[in-house]
């Protein structure tokens, strides 16, 4: 029984320790604007729109939130063959 205890003991704690796997750049940027794989570009901009009203420096937003905000909108909307 302590055996049993202790092998699950010590996967749960390599499952919590593991390194996670790196998202794409396409991905965070996805999770960043909180749009899906399925979203036109339309649906990005106005996402991207909609976060900047918030994020923007002119309103006491972080500048480096609004520059991660451009980035990813500049990402998803790039030619799919440059995005690799």
């Amino acid at each position: 029984m302590k055996l049993i205890l202790f092998a699950l003991l010590a996967w749960l704690m390599w499952r919590m320790l593991r390194p996670k796997p790196a998202l794409s750049a396409e991905a965070r940027a996805r999770r960043l604007l909180g749009v899906t794989p399925r979203d036109d570009a339309d649906a990005i901009r106005a996402a991207h729109r909609r976060l900047m009203a918030e994020a923007h420096p002119d309103r006491g937003g972080s500048p480096e939130r609004a520059r991660a905000l451009n980035a990813a909108r500049d990402t998803l909307l790039a030619d799919p063959a440059r995005r690799g």
